[in-house]
């Protein structure tokens, strides 16, 4: 007899005098989507995150943006990875690792992931520009950091090649998306077990 799935989902608010932030997942969503952080190009990377990744992702930020774009960006990677971590419940039947090879016009990115509960970010990726719009592209690796350290992950993210800025980080989320979509999937001839011969992740 097959064991009785909970649903993956999760929902999680966060405040602090920087920012404030709530969020609402599915991890065996549809890929539908609902996000407000104020940053515009921040909420475009997020969106392809959900869609292709199939996690719905309801989430609403308001943050200290009169002084920078950055307590908002890590902070919405910290209350996404925790909302996956808590999602994920016992771990039990993931796949547990995955990699994506993303193009996207002339460039080239790779993304590889180990739902571990070991979360450390590998991040080869370099830009040309100081911003992208109104955000600094420093800030796309703090909000790497930030949802692997949270959501437990080991998350090596190469972009191979590329020379235009927006097409890079892009496909970087894009990578994220569709590694985790694979990760996180139960495998059904393993549905009942933790994918790790200690019998848990994390040790």
């Amino acid at each position: 007899m097959s064991e009785t799935r909970k649903p993956r989902t999760a929902r999680l608010e966060r405040q602090t005098k920087e920012t404030s932030i709530a969020v609402e997942i599915d991890l065996d969503g549809n890929g539908d989507y609902d996000v407000e952080t104020g940053i515009g190009f921040l909420d475009h990377m997020l969106e392809q995150l959900s869609r292709h990744s199939l996690i719905d992702l309801k989430l609403r930020a308001k943050g200290d943006l009169h002084i920078d774009f950055h307590h908002t960006t890590e902070d919405t990677g910290i209350v996404i990875g925790e909302a996956v971590r808590k999602a994920l419940g016992d771990f039990k039947g993931i796949r547990r690792y995955a990699t994506a090879i993303i193009p996207m016009d002339e460039t080239c990115t790779r993304v590889s992931i180990d739902v571990s509960q070991r979360p450390y970010l590998v991040w080869k990726v370099d830009f040309t520009r100081p911003k992208l719009g109104d955000m600094d592209t420093e800030l796309f690796k703090e909000w790497f950091q930030a949802f692997a350290q949270n959501a437990g992950i080991t998350l090596h993210i190469e972009n191979i090649y590329g020379e235009n800025n927006h097409h890079i980080v892009e496909s970087c989320f894009k990578g994220l998306a569709r590694a985790l979509r694979e990760a996180i999937e139960i495998d059904p001839r393993a549905a009942t077990r933790i994918p790790s011969t200690k019998g848990v992740l994390g040790s």
